[in-house]
């Protein structure tokens, strides 16, 4: 099966001697990203390795097993499913499971389950079965960082969570195909109106069947076993988390990272720097950061070196009372105005 191949989207920078696949973040969301698997080969104990994130968790990683033979030769099953998209606190992760579509009794038989419904020991144990099982499962993940999260989120043009996860989606399934999986059928967990979600993937990968649907861990084995993987990268990923700031006084009990848990709330307000603002643990593109931030830090102001448009557009009502021919005079900004600066296009 020939594979799909992206269009109109630029790939990531990579920092690792292997090329990274294709992966469908818009101009100006490029984002270094560092490829994991060779961590994972040096570590045959471990293969969720996460040492390449967790020594600089600034910049995304993209982290797989390796894809069984019988992926490679008959029609497999891929599901998707991310953890960490409501958190306020550490990386969103999304992540794939597949395996040939003749053997998903035998994953469902290793009794996966929707990771929110487990405990963390629960998730662990069902992660080194479907690890064990690398005869016929593989899976991939694809860690955002917090930072690469806001940065995306509060961008001139914005780019919203839902069009980041269809994009982390899309570049996963890709993964899947260039790595020769052969994908026929992709179950995913949907982000948005179904409808417009599977329509968008049926787009872009024509040649695959597509299932959208609400609940999509609960109902397809692939998906739980996605679940899974993708809570268990999170939960290791928050758990080992470095402060690249190097602050010594941090205190480490911060609770679920969700907006409405107490622990959360009021680590976020002892945290605060009054200048800097947030560790790059935050994702301060979240309101409940926002709100702390406007109420505790220190106000920043900026002067906008061009006048606005809208502004410099506009009609007073004294206009339609003048000559048409009056030219109009401009008025500099303040900030000019008040230094007493001055255009000037000659020496």
């Amino acid at each position: 099966m020939a594979s799909p191949s992206l269009k109109n989207y630029t790939s990531q920078k990579a920092v690792h001697s292997r090329s990274l696949p294709l992966l469908p973040f818009p101009v100006g969301c490029d984002s270094v990203c560092v490829y994991a698997s060779k961590a994972r080969e040096a570590n045959n104990q471990r293969r969720m390795d996460l040492s390449a994130f967790e020594q600089d968790n600034s910049v995304n990683c993209l982290l797989d097993s390796a894809v069984p033979a019988v992926c490679r030769t008959e029609p497999c099953c891929l599901g998707i499913d991310e953890a960490g998209r409501g958190p306020v606190l550490g990386p969103m992760v999304y992540a794939i499971c597949y395996c040939p579509k003749a053997q998903q009794r035998d994953v469902e038989m290793l009794k996966v389950a929707d990771s929110k419904t487990l405990t963390e020991a629960q998730r662990e144990q069902l992660f080194e079965k479907l690890d064990a099982a690398k005869d016929f499962v593989g899976w991939a993940l694809h860690i955002l960082s917090p930072n690469f999260i806001s940065t995306s989120m509060q961008r001139r043009a914005k780019y919203n969570l839902n069009a980041l996860s269809h994009d982390t989606a899309i570049g996963l399934i890709q993964h899947a195909l260039d790595s020769g999986v052969q994908v026929a059928e992709v179950f995913v967990d949907t982000v948005g109106p179904a409808e417009k979600y599977q329509e968008k993937l049926k787009q872009q990968f024509p040649e695959l069947e597509v299932t959208v649907k609400p609940k999509a861990d609960s109902l397809f084995p692939v998906v739980s076993a996605a679940s899974i993987c993708a809570k268990v990268a999170r939960d290791r990923a928050v758990k080992n988390w470095k402060f690249l700031e190097k602050l010594d006084d941090v205190e480490l009990d911060y609770g679920s990272g969700y907006p409405n848990d107490p622990k959360t709330k009021e680590w976020l307000s002892q945290s605060l720097d009054p200048v800097f603002g947030y560790p790059q643990f935050v994702r301060f593109s979240w309101s409940t950061a926002q709100t702390i931030l406007d109420s505790k830090a220190v106000p920043v102001c900026w002067d906008d070196t061009e006048e606005d448009l809208s502004q410099k557009n506009a009609k007073s009502l004294l206009n339609y009372f003048t000559r048409k021919n009056t030219p109009t005079k401009h008025i500099p900004h303040r900030f000019f105005y008040e230094r007493k600066l001055e255009t000037v296009t000659s020496l």
